[in-house]
């Protein structure tokens, strides 16, 4: 009993670190408060990160006890759209922060096109993520 409620605690706890350790990262890189300023909507701030602790206090439930919730197709495609532009805007906020694309406009001599060139990525991943999860045999469910 007492091994049971021991690793009950230590799983808890390792749980809470990397929930942690998520949302330190998120915070650290800026990405709230810098999509707040990039859409004039500051004073949302506190909206915009109580949904992304709420989200990932029920995708742990969803994940933790195997529920499923019936929302229908059209809401998966609404949802995974969301969940697509959050990491998008989380991969891009944390290029910000590293100054990656700054240096590769300046290594590159880019001083044209930076729409297209962003464009071209934004658009890589979407053809990406469209083969692997619709082309049959891309991966293996």
């Amino acid at each position: 009993m007492i091994r049971h409620i021991a690793v009950i605690l230590l799983g808890f706890a390792s749980g809470l670190v990397i929930a942690g350790a998520v949302f330190a990262f998120i915070t650290i890189v800026g990405v709230v408060p810098r999509l707040a300023q990039k859409t004039k909507t500051e004073r949302n701030v506190r909206v915009y990160e109580t949904a992304i602790v709420l989200g990932g206090i029920f995708g742990t439930a969803v994940s933790f006890w195997g529920l499923t919730v019936p929302i229908g197709a059209f809401f998966v495609v609404v949802l995974s759209l969301a969940n697509g532009i959050f990491f998008g805007v989380l991969a891009m906020s944390l290029a910000e922060v590293l100054n990656v694309i700054p240096i590769l406009v300046r290594r590159t001599r880019l001083q044209h096109g930076m729409f297209y060139f962003v464009m071209a990525i934004a658009l890589g991943k979407l053809l990406g993520a469209l083969l692997y999860f619709l082309k049959q045999g891309f991966h293996t469910p």
